[in-house]
């Protein structure tokens, strides 16, 4: 004897009443899928969760002209066991980022609705794939923040030597030896010793040459 189907509990949140009912209706046409309540405000949605059990919450994020969507998923997903989908018309790298930091499953631009309702089988199956348009901002953010990170790194280096050093850690890197470096500045080889002797205790490495092509590498040089 076949088990009868049960359906996958849905909450919509969406403060545009067209878009809602626009969205319940087309929902209602899977057979595995239940709207079984709608909010339009992200404390609603909220207080719905407390009374009802849903399985997906499909999650505006910009209401009343604030993304509140953000707040209200992160209240859910601390206090339920719904799977939250964030709903937007904006693929910012902000507000993806913001979505699942809110601890979102997945993040739909609201113009891919006809993806919806495979978007809440594999939510509610735990088997969420970010959207490739998503993950392509996300690629690219990581990318970005990686970058700024190594950025902010080298100025951090770069910063904590003296002028001197960074003279000294170019002319190692140019060929120069210890002994050519002191003739040059017209000072002793111990000077110029202690000169490394700090720049290796700054960028790490067994020697001055090695310190001196981590600093090419990093964009210190």
């Amino acid at each position: 004897m076949e088990q009868p189907l049960v359906p996958i509990r849905v909450i919509l949140v969406e403060d545009d009443p067209d878009w809602r009912r626009g969205l319940t209706s087309y929902l209602r046409k899977e057979p595995d899928i239940e709207v079984i309540g709608e909010a339009s405000r992200g404390q609603e949605a909220v207080e719905l969760l407390e009374r009802l059990e849903a399985d997906v919450v499909l999650m505006d994020i910009m209401m009343a002209d604030s993304p509140e969507g953000l707040w209200a998923a992160a209240e859910i997903v601390k206090c339920s066991g719904a799977r939250v989908i964030m709903l937007s018309s904006m693929e910012e790298k902000d507000m993806i980022f913001g979505a699942f930091k809110a601890g979102a499953v997945d993040y739909m631009v609201k113009s891919s609705f006809d993806e919806i309702p495979q978007a809440i089988r594999s939510a509610n199956a735990n088997r969420s794939a970010i959207h490739p348009s998503v993950a392509a901002q996300m690629r690219e953010e990581f990318r970005r923040l990686k970058q700024l990170e190594h950025e902010i790194r080298v100025k951090e280096l770069r910063n904590l030597l003296t002028p001197t050093e960074l003279q000294v850690l170019d002319l190692i890197e140019k060929g120069h030896t210890q002994t050519q470096i002191a003739d040059k500045f017209v000072v002793s080889i111990r000077t110029i010793k202690v000169h490394v002797g700090s720049i290796l205790k700054k960028l790490g490495g067994k020697s001055s040459k090695e310190a001196a092509q981590k600093a090419k590498d990093m964009g210190i040089l």
